[in-house]
């Protein structure tokens, strides 16, 4: 029975979202019709697509791009069942994937979402295929032709064992087009590709944390749930990056975990792994490989039941307690949350899960770490407000590291412990958090900012309040993902106490520009949001001050030799007036003054009146007295940090949208602000306030004044 696509959600796997706006079926059905084989416009078949530059200019080497009929007779999409074979590593440094994608071969339901199986070089075959990522919250379908790189007759990189299989070259091939190319791919950790092939949930398990024995339990029961595993030995500079040990391991190298299973040796019972390099060769060489002699001593039928396989293809078997000496990190990545809870069998419960982007925008909401105190309350806060008691916890959260500093990035040790630890003693609420960086592959090369986030709790009277400098100077954060790190997610499983919360996303050092993507997985009953505010204007009696006699003095004098027969002053004439007041520094340009003159009520004429002019002089006094306030460096100009303070400060609070578009709209794309773009920037903003307040639609009032301002902001 066909499903109605149209019914799911758009970015679940039933409807994904169509990269770059390409149909799978529509393209398909006119290929079909006009015999011609697909050639996809957006990711063409040429050097761009490599991503990277060709460095043999030998022609008789030169890359050739061909269909998988034209690299073999007998080429076939899928040769009899998936397997971890039908994966092996090319020319080019993504393990990280290959690793990731030879864990999902041994989970056929997750495969299916990623590769459809509806897809053949036989039947119904135009050159086009389609297949699913996830990416940041949704699922999207990227459509390939299969024209696949190739030199001196083989493929340059990803291909099958059996040399004549192609589904894993041209999923490879997906993932380049999604992410921008070849090159892109090179170098990553395999919680990536985990977490795009299924949506689930990755984080990092170091291997001495648990015994031999616990540690097989633990990763036998994350093989049993569906969990997708993988593990590399670390490498202490980039120059150990690939070199192989004694024993055949590649250090720095993604290796897939494909089972666990035990064996009986005379009276021995022998707790084995089962490993794969994604190379397809090069494989470990100690007891429990292939052709080790310890086989001998098992018995026939436990040698078939396990499927040992003495070919070399990649993949090995391994004691449990030779792993644990020879290997560092296990990076495990769970479909559910429930299956997070490590060595214990899961109770299904329910979860609710909150999704949001986000971004770090220099000057304006990229604050940078703890560290930089002056600034990082700035940066993006999400609420959480927990209610539900839903576990009772006597242990510290086994994902918890507070031997981490905070305000450190990895590979930097400092005593300083500032974490208010939570005590892990009755019920609390189980609260997952994940950060994740989006769209840092550049190219060939990795650009990943440090990136991390701190919880804290917010007392009841502070509830609704945007949160100061002040609160974050006084307050420690309860929960936290660690210390900074250079990779694309940060990830925290956390057991907190019921209360309101905010989390606090940011990068260590500040103005950074970035996107985010932030995923809070909590039980039901409990609340999740942005953590935004009202903006809110107070600011009409603050500028309630006469002006000064001085200022007086000088209004009349100008009015009386400049002012026309109505005893007015038009722009020009108001921006000599003014410049002869304020100091050079602080001198308004024509157009400011004619947005000063637009703002006042004029009865629809561009002229001030001697009042008018007065007031608006004294007004400046204050604008300038707090423009010199907030300008903390000197510089004579206004960060969009510096900016949101000084709105605070004339009354007026805005959240972070509406700061960062107020900087885009009167800076022009700069980080500073001069004084006269922040007088048209509080002149507007102080018009549109009042023009809200005056409104009588009730739609426009349930919109709220945050989107009111969004609105007209970009006039």
């Amino acid at each position: 029975m066909a499903t109605d696509t149209s019914a799911a959600p758009l970015g679940s796997p039933e409807n994904p979202v169509k990269f770059r706006d390409q149909d799978f079926k529509s393209l398909l059905k006119e290929c079909l019709k006009s015999r011609v084989l697909f050639s996809d416009p957006t990711f063409p078949a040429d050097q761009k697509s490599i991503g990277m530059p060709e460095l043999d200019l030998d022609p008789k080497k030169a890359i050739k791009w061909l269909r998988p009929k034209e690299i073999t007779k007998n080429a076939v999409f899928v040769e009899d069942t998936i397997g971890t074979t039908d994966i092996c590593q090319g020319q080019l440094g993504n393990c990280w994937l290959l690793a990731a994608l030879s864990c999902l071969t041994m989970h056929p339901t997750l495969f299916v979402k990623v590769v459809p199986s509806d897809q053949s070089l036989s039947d119904a075959y135009a050159g086009i295929f389609h297949f699913t990522f996830w990416q940041y919250g949704e699922w999207v379908e990227v459509v390939v032709d299969d024209r696949l790189p190739v030199r001196e007759g083989r493929l340059l990189f990803s291909y099958s064992h059996t040399r004549n299989e192609f589904w894993s070259a041209l999923v490879e091939k997906a993932y380049a087009k999604l992410i921008g190319s070849y090159g892109s791919l090179k170098g990553g950790n395999i919680s990536e590709g985990m977490e795009d092939f299924t949506g689930g949930i990755a984080y990092s398990l170091p291997v001495s944390s648990r015994s031999p024995r616990v540690l097989w339990r633990v990763l036998t029961g994350a093989l049993s749930r569906g969990s997708l595993l993988s593990c590399f030995i670390q490498a202490t500079d980039n120059r150990d990056i690939g070199k192989v040990t004694a024993e055949g391991l590649v250090k720095g190298h993604a290796y897939a975990i494909t089972e666990s299973d035990k064996v009986t040796r005379g009276s021995d019972e022998v707790l084995l792994l089962r490993l794969r390099n994604p190379w397809g060769f090069v494989e470990y060489c100690g007891p429990w490989s292939d052709k080790c002699k310890e086989w001998d001593d098992v018995d026939k039928a436990e040698k078939e039941r396990i499927h040992l396989k003495t070919t070399e293809d990649g993949e090995f078997w391994i004691s449990v307690e030779d792993f644990s000496n020879l290997y560092n990190v296990v990076e495990l990545c769970s479909v559910s949350p429930d299956t997070l809870d490590g060595e214990n069998t899961p109770v299904p419960e329910s979860w609710t899960i909150s999704e949001h982007k986000g971004s770090w925008v220099p000057g304006c909401s990229a604050g940078g770490s703890r560290k930089n105190n002056q600034t990082f309350w700035k940066n993006p806060q999400f609420k959480l407000v927990l209610r539900e008691q839903d576990q009772t916890e006597e242990d510290e959260d086994e994902d918890e590291n507070d031997d981490d500093d905070e305000d450190a990035v990895e590979g930097t040790t400092d005593n300083k412990k500032e974490v208010e630890k939570p005590k892990h003693k009755g019920k609390h609420c189980t609260v997952l958090v994940e950060l994740l960086q989006k769209n840092r592959r550049q190219k060939d090369k990795l650009n990943f900012l440090y990136i991390a986030f701190h919880i804290y709790r917010i007392p009841s009277e502070l509830q609704g309040v945007c949160l100061d400098r002040n609160f974050f100077m006084k307050n420690r954060p309860v929960g936290r993902s660690g210390k900074y790190k250079a990779l694309r997610g940060a990830y925290r499983r956390l057991r907190l106490d019921p209360g309101n919360y905010i989390i606090v996303a940011s990068t260590f050092r500040p103005n950074q520009p970035g996107d985010f993507f932030v995923r809070i997985f909590s039980k039901i009953g409990n609340t999740l949001g942005a953590h935004d505010i009202s903006c809110t204007s107070g600011y009409t009696p603050v500028m309630a001050a006469p002006a000064v006699p001085e200022d007086q003095v000088r209004v009349q004098e100008i009015f009386n030799e400049v002012a026309g027969s109505d005893d007015k002053l038009d722009a020009k004439e108001l921006m000599d007036l003014l410049n002869s007041v304020l100091d050079k520094d602080y001198h308004l340009q024509l157009e400011t003054c004619r947005e000063l003159i637009f703002g006042e009520d004029t009865n629809g004429r561009s002229r001030l009146s001697r009042e008018q002019t007065e007031t608006l002089l004294s007004s400046l006094r204050n604008l300038q007295s707090i423009f010199t306030q907030f300008d903390v460096d000197s510089s004579g100009t206004m960060s969009p940090f510096e900016l949101s303070s000084a709105l605070e400060a004339l009354g007026m609070q805005c959240d972070s949208k509406v700061v960062q578009l107020l900087c885009e709209r009167f800076t022009s794309g700069e980080l500073q602000m001069p004084f006269h773009s922040f007088v048209s920037c509080f002149t507007r903003l102080r018009k549109l306030f009042a023009v809200f307040e005056s409104e009588t639609s009730q739609e426009v009032k349930d919109r709220g004044i945050n989107a009111w301002l969004l609105q007209f902001l970009v006039l």
